[in-house]
Formats: C-alpha cells, sequence, structure tokens
C-alpha cells in the first residue's frame, strides 16, 4: 500500500456514479433478464476506464473501478455465491422510521434504491467466479493505461451481507459467519494476487446497529460485531494487512443519524481488524466532531488513516481550503505520513442511485485533490508537490 513522506495522497471510498447504459444492463442481470454477455463487457470496459480517466482528471491517485459492475456493493453476491434466492424487505434505518411523514416523503420522491434483496436459504458456496474475474481484468487493464498511484477493488465484508441478506438457513450468527467468510476469502485473495489493493467495506459495525441490529443494545450489538470481526479476519488470514483497506461508515443517506453508534464505541473492533488503512467518516455533521479522538486514541503503529474529508451525502462542494483544515487536524493527530485523504462514503452506492449528482461528484473530486495540496503545504511546506 502506497503511502507518501512528501504530501497528502487522495482517494476515495470506492462507488462511484454509473452511466444509464450500465445501470441499465446491470439491473436487467439482476432481475434476470437476457442479454448479451459480450455487449455487457464491452459496456463495464468503457465504464471502468471512464471511471478511472474522471479519477484521475480530478487528481485522484488512489483509484478504483468505481464498482462498475456491481449492482450494489452489499447485494452482488448472489451472482457470485449460492445459497441465496428470492427477495426481502429492506430495513428501514430507526432513525427514518421514528419521523413516518420524512420516510413516507423520501419514499415518495424515490430516495430509495431498488434491487433484489435476496435471504440465505441454503448452504453458501462460491458459485461464479467468472464476475470477479472480469472486473480484476477490466480495472487492471484501466489502471494499465493511466498514471495512477495506486488501484483498489472493493468487496463485500462477511458482517455486511449479513446485514443485507438475512439467514433462514444457518442455525446461529456465527455459523453464517464462517460460512460467509470462507465463501469471501477467495474473493479476497484474487483481488490482492491481481496486484490491486483490497477494499473491504463493513458498515455493519457501524450502520448495522441502527438497521438489522436496532433491536440490540450497544452491548449486544458490539458482541455481534466482534463475532463480524474475527470472521473478517478469518477470510484475510492469507493476505497481507498492507493490501488491504477497510471502510466503516454509519448509512449515506441524508438523514438525522440521531442513532448513529460513536465511532469511540467501535474503534477498539477496528483495531482488532487485519487490515492497514481505515476509511473512517469525517465530514457529515453528525460524526465531523470525532476527529479528536485521535488526540485521546494512539492510532496502531500497523495502522494508516483515511479520513471522510467529503461528505458523499449532500451537493455541497467542500472549500478546498475545508479539506486542508481537516486534513490537518487528522494529521496532527496521527502523524502527517500516515493520513491518506478519503472520502465519507461512495458517491454511486448502488447502480443508478446517489444522492449526489454526477456532475457535482467530479466537482467534489477535485476540491478534495485541491485541499490535500493545500494540506501538504502547510505540513510540509515548499517540498510538497502534487501530480
Amino acid at each position: 500500500m502506497k503511502t507518501s513522506t512528501e504530501r497528502i495522497l487522495t482517494t476515495h471510498v470506492g462507488s462511484l456514479p454509473r452511466p444509464q447504459e450500465v445501470a441499465d444492463l446491470l439491473f436487467a442481470q439482476d432481475r434476470g433478464e437476457r442479454y448479451d454477455p459480450a455487449h455487457f463487457d464491452a459496456v463495464m470496459r468503457k465504464g471502468v476506464s471512464e471511471a478511472v480517466r474522471l479519477q484521475r482528471e480530478a487528481g485522484v491517485d488512489i483509484v478504483s473501478d468505481g464498482e462498475t459492475g456491481k449492482i450494489s456493493y452489499a447485494t452482488y453476491i448472489r451472482h457470485r455465491l449460492t445459497g441465496f434466492e428470492g427477495d426481502s424487505a429492506r430495513p428501514t434505518p430507526q432513525d427514518i422510521d421514528e419521523l413516518p411523514d420524512y420516510r413516507d416523503k423520501l419514499v415518495k420522491e424515490g430516495a430509495s434504491a431498488k434491487y433484489l434483496r435476496p435471504v440465505c436459504k441454503g448452504p453458501i458456496a462460491v458459485k461464479n467466479r467468472e464476475p470477479l474475474r472480469q472486473d480484476i481484468a477490466r480495472m487492471k487493464d484501466a489502471l494499465a493505461k493511466s498514471n495512477a498511484t495506486e488501484g483498489f477493488m472493493n468487496a463485500v465484508s462477511p458482517g455486511t451481507v449479513a446485514v443485507f441478506q438475512p439467514n433462514e438457513y444457518y442455525p446461529s450468527h456465527q455459523a453464517y459467519m464462517e460460512a460467509l467468510a470462507n465463501a469471501m476469502q477467495e474473493e479476497y485473495e484474487s483481488i490482492v494476487q491481481s496486484g490491486l489493493l483490497l477494499q473491504v467495506d463493513c458498515p455493519d459495525l457501524a450502520m448495522g446497529r441502527h438497521s438489522r441490529f436496532r433491536d440490540l443494545s450497544d452491548d449486544e450489538f458490539l458482541r455481534t460485531a466482534e463475532i463480524q470481526v474475527e470472521a473478517l479476519n478469518h477470510a484475510l488470514a492469507n493476505v497481507p494487512a498492507d493490501r488491504v483497506r477497510l471502510h466503516i461508515c454509519w448509512g449515506n443517506y441524508e438523514g438525522p443519524h440521531t442513532h448513529d453508534i460513536p465511532l469511540v464505541k467501535v474503534l477498539p473492533l477496528l483495531f482488532k481488524a487485519k487490515p492497514m488503512a481505515l476509511l473512517i467518516e469525517g465530514a457529515n455533521p453528525r460524526h465531523e466532531h470525532e476527529w479528536e479522538i485521535w488526540k485521546t486514541h494512539k492510532l496502531p503503529a500497523d495502522k494508516i488513516l483515511v479520513p471522510g474529508v467529503l461528505d458523499s451525502s449532500c451537493n455541497f462542494v467542500e472549500h478546498p481550503e475545508l479539506v486542508a483544515q481537516r486534513l490537518v487536524r487528522y494529521a496532527e493527530g496521527v502523524g502527517r505520513e500516515r493520513v491518506i485523504a478519503g472520502t465519507d462514503c461512495g458517491f454511486g452506492t448502488f447502480a443508478g442511485f446517489g444522492p449526489v449528482h454526477p456532475s457535482i461528484c467530479w466537482l467534489k473530486m477535485r476540491s478534495l485533490s485541491e485541499g490535500a495540496a493545500l494540506a501538504s503545504k502547510k505540513l510540509w511546506g515548499a517540498r510538497s508537490s502534487a501530480n
């Protein structure tokens, strides 16, 4: 995993707005409709190439495929693993449920993504390796044609699969986690063996508290989340920690977030997780204050921090000076060489859906790189230089 001793590098959480043609094909695939595989691959390949190009034009150093070939960061596994079928109800976040007038307004305005949310009804195993192979090939091809510092690819964590896909087959949550860890291990290892960084998406460790596990106490939730971290570490047993990033968030939606579990409560779990890089929300109004945690909690020596300095749930474009101020605060807390500039969450967590307008996404990304350059000058002086 590349870091810098001269400037703040930039990256993001992974998902990006998909072109309409990409979204249409992904939904056709998700519904089980017939489509031409060669055409599908050509459209996805073009989409990945464009995503990488736009990231580099915006000044992003460590780029992704934008999750172009996935319907969503959490439910794509139904096309790759056995055991999942049908659809299930979408649990509304607790903070939204407590405001039925606001909840109904969001539904009426179409502010929720439409996708299948299957149920685990049978034994889990790898079913189809081809989608992953194609994702890797497309990303490697686009990366080779760019001058990006490094490339990464997202994969869902076992715990996040459980948050989105309820279990009706395994006798316990722990047994479900063990099965998912064993099934996802191959995907994690394949991504790293390809030369890409692996990013595991773990909103289960934060958002899961006020969604799937909303009826648990904080202590009960943390015990459940510990099982999920253990499962993740098991799945990463053969992967070097310095090739893995972990993303945690409280849900990429515009809402009150009054039931978000505080970062300080889940921090010990993050420190137990194997990945070297921790991507943590830090820009939205409910979590920006948590930068102060790093004054009293020491980041382990084997980890680096990728704080969110762009809010991915609003269409304000953060001023580069604000981005720089946020980055300097984090650098002063954990060390300037252990900080990479990131975003709160993805800009296209579900295909064809996202709170930030696509063109504004790229304005935000440009502000990210400009802000990182300003922060670098403040932290290193004249020695710093941007790509």
